[in-house]
């Protein structure tokens, strides 16, 4: 688990130093979103260039070696034992080292996703059937996840009746919610933007209606939005016959 631990931050480090890569953090944060992104590209590179090889020496092969006579016999040679063994143990190693590389980035970003940065604006979710339902610091609640851009946001998450799945498509990322239990994940909006979440784990008929709107904006906008929602919550409870809160 130690050595699982120092590879995994050892490669975290790596990747944030890598070129293009550290320009895409946010105050010194790597996003999960970001993160993933470049994963799956280079994951595209790879299965690229694999496949133009292969592709290639395969072309290559149908053309120098096609026959000119059906009645034709090859006169290869048969392989020898080491001819046999490097033909086939060296392309297997050669895969094998791509597949533990990609395998150590998957550690990696495991680390990133896992990690929430101190900073973080914490919101807890209730997954219900067939809503979410958000709670903010404040104690207000809104069926919409509203949050600033450039802040790391944490969602705190739990359900009270069946198992369900948090798809923040948009951000790359996916967490179960579950009853009993809390679960969590942390996304860094990089920029205003009004996407969905959805359930993507089947959880009874209205499941396809399960989603809300994401918005992420302006911090200002957001101080606005959270305060207005305090003055109608406080409103709310003065009209039922609350006391109003009193200065000292």
């Amino acid at each position: 688990m130690r050595l699982r631990h120092g590879l995994g931050a050892w490669l975290v480090a790596t990747l944030a130093a890598s070129p293009g890569f550290a320009a895409e953090k946010a105050g010194g944060i790597i996003s999960p979103t970001t993160a993933w992104n470049h994963a799956w590209n280079e994951i595209l590179i790879d299965l690229f260039i694999i496949g133009g090889v292969f592709g290639l020496i395969g072309a290559w092969f149908l053309v120098k070696y096609r026959t000119t006579d059906e009645n034709a016999v090859g006169t290869a040679k048969p392989l020898n034992l080491e001819k046999a063994l490097a033909w086939a143990l060296v392309p297997a190693a050669i895969f094998m080292a791509d597949d533990f590389l990609l395998s150590a980035k998957g550690w990696s970003l495991w680390n990133i996703q896992r990690t929430v940065p101190p900073n973080a604006l914490e919101i807890k979710v209730m997954a219900t059937r067939w809503s979410f339902e958000f709670e903010y610091p404040n104690g207000a609640k809104d069926g919409d996840l509203i949050v600033p851009v450039g802040q790391p946001v944490v969602l705190r998450m739990t359900a009270n009746d069946v198992i369900h799945s948090f798809g923040l498509n948009e951000y790359r990322l996916k967490e179960d919610i579950m009853p009993g239990r809390i679960t969590h994940l942390w996304f860094l909006p990089e920029k205003p933007l009004e996407t969905k979440v959805v359930c993507v784990e089947f959880c009874g008929h209205g499941h396809s209606e399960m989603n809300s709107a994401v918005k992420a904006v302006p911090k200002a906008d957001y101080d606005a939005w959270l305060a207005s929602k305090t003055k109608k919550k406080t409103s709310m409870l003065d009209g039922r016959g609350a006391a109003p809160a009193v200065a000292n």
